[in-house]
């Protein structure tokens, strides 16, 4: 998952790929990058998964044509970064025309996506959402080579034990037969599919939705929503819950009680003075909330509740969550 409040300029257009790690740019001085030792690198690592039992067969045909790229270096070495306002980032990532499209396709997939909703517990419009988000409904999934990319990673050696452990799963989903390693591709960070899964995301929470016996999480939208509900119901998510709302607060409101570590009950915020946009009173439900407050404190302020906090298990950005929420309530019609 991509984990960074500054966006960078390949997330704006990619609508920024999911569970793929982002590393803000460092002014750490790097050796430059040398593909020298990569085969002999190559010939070890094969040698340690052959030992973990990875089979031959696929070691050959995963590795058959491997070469790393230094493209993926650059993009990690120096994510080129830029600040956007809260309002910015919203009209980048939910304008009207993909609240539209998220209309129709939820319209068109509804079958597919209330069965894993209602297996799983999570609303059909919060799955078209993260799929929105994240890929722009399937359409940008990422071109790299899933093996090549953390083949590339786990050998430049900056992260070499997280990437070599990343590029054991894929050659483990590669040996359950699941996806061919031509058909893995992916982010440069070796996120995959139309869920943007890194491998060890896959192995622990993607799930067979349509009974094959193959999670395809590329071209098979029953693997794509019941693997993300999953995900989303394994680390908490409340079915009967909101995620949040925008809120207004009073003028007085002591700036030491915005954050999500700080929540209390809807109740004790509303005699705090917190109150809806128009001024109404909060409603009145049996929840623990936390006050959010964007652009540097400057706001808009939400209240947002556990489905956040679950949303932000997904992608640990502020703006990310409050827009699959945003996209999410648009899509449903609120």
């Amino acid at each position: 998952m991509k984990f960074w409040k500054l966006l960078t300029a390949a997330s704006v257009v990619a609508v920024m790929a999911a569970h793929a790690p982002a590393f803000a740019q460092t002014d750490e001085k790097l050796p430059e990058f040398t593909t020298e030792g990569f085969d002999e690198w190559l010939v070890e690592f094969k040698k340690e998964a052959a030992s973990k039992g990875i089979s031959e067969a696929t070691l050959d045909v995963a590795f058959a044509d491997t070469k790393p790229i230094p493209k993926v270096i650059e993009y990690d070495r120096s994510q080129p970064e830029f600040k956007l306002t809260f309002e910015q980032y919203l009209d980048r990532v939910v304008p009207q025309s993909r609240v539209n499209e998220g209309r129709r396709k939820y319209a068109e997939n509804r079958a597919v996506i209330d069965a894993a909703a209602k297996k799983y517990g999570v609303p059909g419009h919060y799955l078209t959402a993260f799929w929105g988000i994240e890929t722009g409904f399937g359409r940008f999934t990422g071109g790299y080579s899933v093996v090549d990319s953390l083949a590339t990673l786990a050998f430049e050696g900056r992260r070499a034990e997280y990437f070599r452990k990343e590029l054991m799963n894929a050659l483990t989903i590669i040996d359950a037969g699941h996806i061919a390693p031509e058909k893995m591709s992916g982010s440069w960070a070796g996120a995959m599919g139309q869920a943007q899964f890194m491998p060890s995301t896959f192995l622990n929470y993607a799930r067979d939705g349509n009974g094959d016996g193959k999670i395809d999480l590329w071209g098979a939208k029953e693997d794509v929503f019941a693997s993300a509900a999953n995900y989303l119901s394994s680390v908490g998510w409340h079915a009967d819950e909101r995620w949040g709302r925008k809120i207004s607060l009073p003028e007085n409101f002591d700036m030491e009680l915005e954050g999500r570590d700080i929540r209390k009950p809807i109740a004790e915020w509303q005699q705090l003075g917190v109150r809806m946009p128009s001024g109404a009173d909060l409603p009145v439900a049996d929840m623990d909330a936390s006050i959010v407050i964007v652009n540097d404190g400057e706001g808009p302020a939400y209240m947002v509740y556990n489905n956040f906090h679950t949303i932000m298990h997904w992608n640990r950005s502020t703006y990310f969550a409050i827009a699959v929420g945003t996209l999410a309530d648009a899509i449903a019609g609120r």
